[in-house]
C-alpha cells in the first residue's frame, strides 16, 4: 500500500519558530546591512540604558526629598515640644508663687530667696520682678546668668537704660510706666485673669526677651502681676536637642518672620524659602505670641543637573554611542580598505620584485622562508630550490662552510653587527662574488618575533672602487708626508685638526694651535671663546665661494720655533661635506735672513752713495767753505791791526765781531748740514713737510750748482698735506737727480741760457695712486737715449764713464720703499730731445682730488 499524502485541510503545515524567521531574515541581508543592524543594536541598548538611570536617579531624588522633608518636620516639632514643656514646668511655678503672694503666704524675702532658686535653675531666665496693680516694681531679681538691666519698660525705639543706672534696692519700690510689650502684656494678665505672654521685643544688649505676666489674685481682686522674662536665645541653646541641630537647623522667628535666633551661626535677616531647602514652621505654645519654631534643611541632591554621578553616567553613554557611531563608520569603510590593502600589496609584491637588493627570510632555525626574485637573480637558485632548505645552503662556496656557519650561528643568536657583514656567496654556475648582508628580526603583530629577514647586495664593483680609492690615498699621505712644507687642513666649525703631514707633526705636533698660529687666527680664536659659543662666525657665508676664491699667502713668524713660513691658505670642501681650511706653510728662514743680509747691504749702499755724492762734493764744498774762513781771516787780521794802533771804536769792533759771527756760523751750517746727510743711521719714518725737504735739499746741491754755472727754479705747491717719510732718504732721491741734471747740462757744454733745473712738487691725484705729491725735476740737458732708458734703475749701469752705478737704484729702492714710484722721460722739442725729466711720488692723502695748485711759491737760485 502507498501511503496517502496528508489532507492539507486536515494538516495545516507546522508554525515556522520566531528564532528561524529571524535567521532566515538575517542572512537575506548583505554584509553592509548586517553590520549597519548590528551596531544599531546596541546604540538601542545604550539609549535603554540611560533613559532607565534618567529614570532611577528621578525616582531617587523624589524618594530623598520626602524622606528629608519628614525628618525636618520631626526635628521641628521635638524642638517645639521641648521648649513648650519648659515653658508649661515654668507657668506653672509661676502661678503657684503668685497664688503665694497674693495670698500673703510669702512677705518680700520670701519672694526673693523663691525667685533666686527659680533663675538658678532655669537659665533661659533674664529676671523675675513682682509688679503692683498701678505698675510699679515691688520686688526684682536679675539672673546672673544674663547681664544686667535686661528688662526694658519702654518702647523698643525709646532709648535703653543705662547698665550704668542705679537700680532699686531688693524689697524697695519703684514707679515705672509700662511701655511697649510689657505694658500690653500687663494690661492684657489684668483684664484676663490669665498668664498672658508678649510679643519678643529686644532687650539691651541686642537679645531678643518676651515676658509672661502671671497675674495676682486674691479673692478675684487684681493686685499685680509676677512678671518672668525670657531669652529667646537661651530657650533655644538650652531645650533644644543637639542631636536635632547637628541634623538641622532650628530657628525662632517672630511674627513678622525676623529670626530672633538660630542654631547655625549665619542666619539671614529674613529667612527666604529657596527652591533647594525644606522648611517646616511650628508654633511655639502656649505663648501665643507669634513665636514661630522653624526648622530647616537642605536637599543633598539638588536634582539632575547638579548630580555628578549622573552626568558621568550620560558622559559615558554619550561616549559609546560616538564609539559605536565611529565603529560603524569603520565597518562602514571596511571593505573599501580591503580592497586598498590588497592593490598596496600588490604595489609592494611588485616593488620588491623589482627591486636590485636581495632579501632572504629564515625561522628560527634557520629554514629559509622567502626570497624575492632579486636574490634569486644574484645567486643563479630558483625559488622553489632555496625556500625550505636548511644549512649549509647551496650559495655558500665549499672552502667556506665553516665560516659561513659560524655566521648563520652569530646572525641566529642576534649578533650581527649593525654595519652588516661581508661574506662570499656562490653563485650556480660556480662563480663567486662579493656581498654585503645586513640581517634585522621579523616580529609579527603581537611583537614576537618570528624569524630574521636578510637583505644582500653585490659589492664586487664598490669593493674594487673602494681597494682604488685606498691605493690613490695612499699615495697621496706618501706624498704629502715626503714635502718639506707644513700641511694642514682644519675644520671651520668645530675647530678641529682632520689632516697634518709629518713636517707639521715634526714643527706643531698633533693638535690645532699651531694651525691657528700659522693662519694668524689667535686673536680671532680668543675672541670666538669669548663669544657667544652657538653663533658660527661662518654662518651665512657661501662655500662655494670660499673654495673657489684664490689662496690667501702671508708671511708668519714662529717664535718657538725662531722660523718664518710663507703661508698659502684657501678653504676646501672636505669629504664629509664640511668646510675645511687648509695651510700649506713652507720654511723660508734662509731667504729670509738673506733678504734681512741684503737689506743691511743696502742700507750700507746708500750710506756709500751719500758719501760718494759728498766725494764728488768735495771741491765745490771747500770752495764754498773757504770764502767764510777767508773772511773770518780778513775780519781778524783787520781787527787785530786796528786794535794795535788803537784805531777802532768799540762799536765798530763790535760790528766786525758780528760779521766775523756770522761768517763762522755760515761755515757751521754747511758742515752740519753736510754732516747730517752722511750720517749712517736707521730709516726713521716721521711726519715731514714736502717744503722743508725741498729747502734741505736745495741747500746742499747749490754748491754743486754753483760750481757748474747752473740755475734751479723751484716751485712748492701751498697747503701741501704732511708726509709719513724718512727726509733724509727723500732729501737724498732729490739730490741725487739734481746732481744728475747739473752733470748732464755741465757735460753737455751748453750755453748759459739752456743751463737750469726746475724743481716742482705738486700734488696729484691719480686712479691707479690715488692721492699722491710728485716730485718731477726737469733739465735742459741732452736726455737719455732710448735703449738706455730701461736699464737706468739697474745696479751698477751707468751712463756716465766714471760713474759707479748705484745712484738710480737707490733712489728706486728708496722710492718704492716709501710705497711710491719712479720714472723717467725724454722731452721734446717736435722730433728733437730738449731735456729729460725725472719724477717719483709718495701717496698721502688728499682731501679733494687736484691736477695743480691754486697757488704755487716759486724761488730760483743761482
Amino acid at each position: 500500500m502507498t501511503p496517502h499524502p496528508p489532507d492539507s485541510t486536515l494538516d495545516p503545515p507546522p508554525k515556522a519558530h520566531p528564532r528561524r524567521l529571524f535567521w532566515a531574515w538575517w542572512k537575506r541581508q548583505s554584509p553592509a546591512h548586517q553590520d549597519r543592524f548590528a551596531t544599531f543594536a546596541p546604540l538601542l541598548s545604550v539609549l535603554l540604558f540611560l533613559a532607565a538611570i534618567i529614570t532611577a536617579f528621578w525616582y531617587l531624588r523624589n524618594e530623598e526629598f520626602e524622606r528629608e522633608q519628614e525628618s525636618v518636620k520631626r526635628d521641628t516639632e521635638i524642638a517645639q515640644q521641648q521648649i513648650r514643656l519648659r515653658l508649661i514646668e515654668n507657668q506653672e511655678q509661676l502661678v503657684r508663687m503668685a497664688r503665694e503672694v497674693a495670698t500673703r503666704a510669702i512677705d518680700l524675702d520670701e519672694f526673693l530667696g523663691q525667685a533666686v532658686s527659680f533663675a538658678r535653675e532655669r537659665p533661659e531666665v533674664v529676671s523675675l520682678s513682682w509688679i503692683d496693680a498701678d505698675q510699679s516694681v515691688k520686688a526684682r531679681h536679675l539672673s546672673p546668668n544674663h547681664p544686667a538691666d535686661l528688662m526694658r519698660w519702654t518702647e523698643p525705639s525709646a532709648p535703653a537704660a543705662s547698665a550704668a543706672e542705679p537700680q532699686p534696692p531688693a524689697g524697695t519700690a519703684a514707679a515705672a510706666a509700662l511701655r511697649g510689650e510689657p505694658a500690653w502684656a500687663f494690661a492684657a494678665a489684668r483684664d484676663l485673669r490669665q498668664p498672658v505672654y508678649s510679643r519678643p521685643y529686644e532687650g539691651t544688649g541686642s537679645l531678643s526677651v518676651f515676658q509672661v505676666h502671671v497675674p495676682l489674685l486674691d479673692r478675684s481682686a487684681f493686685s499685680g502681676t509676677l512678671v518672668a522674662e525670657y531669652s529667646v536665645e537661651s530657650l533655644l541653646r538650652y531645650f533644644v536637642p543637639a542631636e536635632v541641630t547637628r541634623r538641622h537647623a532650628i530657628s525662632l522667628l517672630d511674627s513678622n518672620d525676623r529670626v530672633l535666633a538660630s542654631s547655625v551661626s549665619r542666619e539671614p535677616a529674613n529667612s527666604v524659602r529657596s527652591s533647594s531647602g525644606i522648611v517646616q514652621d511650628v508654633a511655639l505654645a502656649p505663648s501665643g505670641n507669634g513665636l514661630v519654631v522653624r526648622g530647616q534643611g537642605w536637599r543633598t541632591s539638588i536634582g539632575l543637573i547638579g548630580n555628578t554621578l549622573f552626568w558621568m553616567v550620560v558622559a559615558l553613554s554619550a561616549l559609546t554611542v560616538w564609539m559605536l557611531l565611529g565603529t560603524w563608520r569603520h565597518m562602514r569603510r571596511r571593505s573599501q580598505m580591503q580592497s586598498t590593502l590588497i592593490t598596496e600589496t600588490n604595489f609592494r609584491r611588485a616593488m620588491e620584485n623589482s627591486m636590485l637588493t636581495g632579501m632572504r627570510a629564515m625561522d628560527l632555525e634557520g629554514r629559509i622562508s622567502y626570497v624575492n626574485p632579486a636574490f634569486c637573480a644574484m645567486t643563479g637558485f630558483a625559488e622553489d630550490e632555496l625556500i625550505g632548505r636548511l644549512p649549509p645552503f647551496p650559495h655558500w662556496p665549499p672552502d667556506r662552510m665553516e665560516e659561513n656557519t659560524r655566521l648563520l650561528q652569530q646572525e641566529l643568536q642576534g649578533r650581527s653587527p649593525a654595519g652588516g657583514i661581508e661574506v662570499k656567496i656562490m653563485r650556480k654556475d660556480g662563480t663567486l662574488f662579493d656581498s654585503r648582508m645586513y640581517v634585522s628580526p621579523l616580529i609579527d603583530a603581537k611583537g614576537h618575533q618570528t624569524g630574521w629577514m636578510t637583505s644582500m647586495t653585490n659589492i664586487t664593483e664598490a669593493k674594487r672602487i673602494r681597494d682604488q680609492l685606498s691605493a690613490s690615498h695612499e699615495r697621496f699621505t706618501t706624498v704629502l708626508e715626503g714635502l718639506e712644507a707644513a700641511v694642514s687642513v682644519l675644520s671651520v666649525a668645530q675647530d678641529e685638526l682632520l689632516f697634518a703631514n709629518r713636517s707639521y707633526r715634526l714643527w706643531f705636533g698633533a693638535d690645532s694651535q699651531g694651525h691657528a698660529r700659522l693662519a694668524g687666527a689667535d686673536e680671532l680664536q680668543a675672541g670666538r671663546r669669548d663669544a657667544d659659543e652657538s653663533v658660527d662666525s661662518f654662518g651665512g657665508l657661501p662655500a662655494q665661494e670660499l673654495t673657489e676664491a684664490s689662496g690667501d699667502v702671508h708671511e708668519v713668524f714662529v717664535e718657538s720655533l725662531q722660523k718664518w713660513f710663507d703661508v698659502r691658505a684657501r678653504y676646501v670642501q672636505w669629504t664629509d661635506g664640511r668646510l675645511a681650511q687648509m695651510l700649506i706653510a713652507t720654511d723660508i728662514t734662509a731667504r729670509r735672513r738673506a733678504e734681512e743680509q741684503a737689506s743691511h747691504q743696502a742700507e750700507k749702499a746708500q750710506v756709500t752713495s751719500r758719501l760718494v755724492t759728498m766725494g764728488e762734493m768735495a771741491s765745490s764744498v771747500a770752495h764754498e767753505l773757504n770764502q767764510p774762513l777767508t773772511a773770518i781771516t780778513n775780519y781778524c787780521n783787520g781787527m787785530v791791526s786796528r786794535v794795535k794802533s788803537d784805531a777802532i771804536e768799540k762799536d765798530d769792533l763790535i760790528a766786525a765781531l758780528e760779521k766775523t759771527a756770522r761768517q763762522a756760523h755760515r761755515a757751521g751750517q754747511i758742515i752740519h748740514r753736510i754732516r747730517a746727510f752722511v750720517k749712517r743711521s736707521e730709516p726713521q719714518r716721521q711726519t715731514a713737510k714736502a717744503r722743508d725737504i725741498v729747502e734741505d735739499a736745495v741747500e746742499l746741491a747749490g754748491i754743486e750748482l754753483k760750481r757748474r754755472n747752473v740755475h734751479i727754479r723751484t716751485y712748492v705747491a701751498q697747503r701741501l698735506p704732511d708726509l709719513q717719510v724718512d727726509p733724509i732718504l727723500i732729501e737724498q732721491v732729490l739730490l741725487n737727480l739734481l746732481k744728475n741734471s747739473a752733470e748732464a747740462i755741465d757735460n753737455a757744454k751748453l750755453p748759459s741760457s739752456r743751463r737750469h733745473i726746475e724743481l716742482r712738487v705738486v700734488p696729484k691725484h691719480t686712479p691707479e695712486e690715488g692721492g699722491v705729491i710728485e716730485f718731477s725735476v726737469r733739465d735742459n740737458g741732452p736726455g737719455v737715449k732710448e735703449e738706455m732708458m730701461a736699464r737706468l734703475y739697474e745696479a751698477f749701469f751707468s751712463t756716465k764713464p766714471d760713474g759707479l752705478g748705484i745712484g738710480l737704484s737707490l733712489c728706486r729702492s728708496i722710492v718704492e720703499s716709501h710705497r711710491g714710484r719712479i720714472r723717467a722721460e725724454n722731452l721734446y722739442n717736435g722730433s728733437v730731445i730738449s731735456g729729460c725729466s725725472f719724477a717719483f711720488t709718495l701717496p698721502v692723502e688728499l682731501p679733494v682730488p687736484a691736477t695743480e695748485p691754486p697757488g704755487v711759491t716759486l724761488t730760483e737760485t743761482s
